[in-house]
């Protein structure tokens, strides 16, 4: 992975099963998510977890996952990557809703 720059994109997954995904399924989900960083050069930095918010409003979505990316480029060649085409192909069958938002952090 390479480091980021003071700036650095992220973006921000989130994912809704369907009632009909088991545990394991999901759990195979997260693994393969995180299995992306090792396969994506672009990728500098990955983190991930599950809703534990009091305030009830996530709308259905379970799980946030966080890449971080140093520049458009490198985010947009991990979108075309064949490991993240072929984790977005597998997952389908098991996620009832997605949501991703991309933002820049950092100074501005």
């Amino acid at each position: 992975m390479r480091q980021p720059s003071s700036r650095v994109l992220r973006h921000v997954v989130l994912f809704a099963f369907k009632e009909t995904a088991t545990s394991t399924q999901v759990q195979a989900i997260e693994q393969a998510f995180a299995a992306l960083p090792p396969q994506i050069a672009e990728i500098t930095g990955f983190e991930w977890g599950t809703d534990v918010s009091v305030e009830h409003l996530a709308d259905g979505y379970t799980h946030c996952f966080l890449v971080t990316f140093a520049s458009l480029p490198d985010r947009d060649t991990y979108l075309v990557h064949p490991a993240h085409q072929a984790f977005v192909a597998g997952i389908q069958p098991h996620v009832a809703k997605a949501l991703v938002i991309d933002y820049w952090a950092g100074p501005r």
